[in-house]
């Protein structure tokens, strides 16, 4: 089933998700050559410590860590460690998450480390950065599920990758709901799949975690021996982007944008709805 949420409940998860918009400012800023992966956690703890939030990701199944660090060819779900050291040219998916009063926020981004980067991984960014908001503007009421997952892949498939051949959308991991619970009915495909239908229709209190992770290659996927690192099966460096959105009677709004997504939904021709916290 699928959980709809209050306007105060929205107002709840928004404040979630400014906890997150935070943590990625921070952790953003702090990943330069030199800083490990465990460094951006601590960064992270102290930003949820400073709003009073708590982690979501730390303990979820036994994730050892307050946030998801993947670093070029990991996917997503890499777990933060003294180890893992940032390179100048490496690209590196912050995932992060925050509960306040029991309401989840949750997002990601792809974040450049120093200087020098190829240009075909720049455009890879931009193209699952804007295929996600793509996602996001599709999220008006009357629509289906399926719409949004159209949207994410007609974007990606109608963008030319420098060198040629194809993006590859990774196939074993999408959006999903979220509110009371991080993950949560319904799953998101970042792609349109013939046999599963429509899916449920986009009323108000409908909220969902939209992330595309796009890699340079294969769509496949593969996790390593400690039973949470997702890496491409061809070594191919992948991008991953993701807002939390809440769609209402006056329009979507990104809860995990400090502006609510006001100014690029405007740029796509879709009017964010009124901020909950004013």
């Amino acid at each position: 089933m699928v959980e709809i949420k209050t306007r105060e409940q929205i107002a709840k998860m928004r404040e979630a998700g400014l906890v997150v918009a935070a943590i990625h400012a921070a952790t953003g800023e702090a990943a330069v050559p030199g800083a490990t992966t465990k460094d951006l956690d601590e960064v992270a703890r102290k930003v949820l410590a400073d709003h009073g939030a708590k982690p979501n990701f730390l303990g979820y199944g036994g994730f050892p860590a307050t946030i998801c660090t993947s670093v070029n060819e990991v996917v997503v779900h890499g777990i933060p460690d003294t180890k893992t050291v940032l390179k100048d040219g490496d690209i590196i998916s912050i995932d992060a998450g925050a509960i306040v009063d029991g309401w989840h926020g949750d997002a990601a981004f792809t974040a450049f480390v120093g200087e020098g980067h190829a240009p075909e991984l720049i455009e890879l960014s931009r193209v699952t950065r804007e295929s996600m908001w793509a996602g996001i503007a599709a999220m008006r009421l009357g629509n289906r599920l399926v719409d949004v997952s159209r949207a994410i892949e007609t974007y990606i498939r109608r963008q030319p990758k420098p060198g040629g051949g194809k993006y590859g959308i990774v196939e074993d991991y999408g959006g999903h709901g979220i509110g009371s619970q991080m993950h949560m009915e319904p799953h998101l495909l970042n792609y349109v799949a013939r046999k599963r239908g429509k899916g449920p229709k986009l009323v108000p209190g409908f909220c969902l975690a939209i992330e595309p992770m796009v890699s340079l290659g294969t769509p496949h996927t593969e996790v390593l021996e400690d039973e949470w690192t997702v890496i491409t099966t061809d070594g191919t460096w992948s991008s991953h982007w993701e807002h939390s959105i809440a769609l209402t009677e006056d329009g979507p709004i990104v809860l995990t944008a400090v502006d609510g997504g006001k100014a690029k939904l405007a740029e796509l021709g879709v009017t964010a709805a009124p901020d909950p916290l004013g």
